[in-house]
């Protein structure tokens, strides 16, 4: 039982996992707080320069009993581009691509 425990944590350092981890719940966070930023922020100032009530997420288009959400897919397309951005910013900054490189 100990061989294997022991074998369990070299793992854990080898790979990275709790880098992972830590990854995954900063990533949870960053993400809550662009969703904020995109809905409470973003959206209302889009949804005003449009001529509408201020959200862009109650903009739609009716075509005949359908309505189409166009306004909640832009803004949560802009929400992707801005994590995206801050995931790839925030790679190269920190110089992780270089971890997956062959030496």
């Amino acid at each position: 039982m100990k061989k294997e425990f022991a074998n369990f944590v070299d793992f854990v350092k080898e790979q990275g996992v709790v880098g992972l981890a830590v990854a995954f719940v900063v990533g949870g966070a960053i993400v809550k707080i662009i969703t904020a930023l995109v809905t409470d922020i973003i959206n209302p100032i889009i949804g005003l320069f449009m001529g509408g009530v201020g959200d862009l997420n109650l903009r739609y288009l009716e075509v005949g009993k359908a309505k189409i959400l166009w306004g909640s897919f832009v803004g949560d397309l802009i929400e992707f581009l801005i994590i995206a951005a801050c995931v790839y910013y925030g790679v190269k900054l920190l110089g992780l691509e270089k971890n997956n490189k062959k030496r």
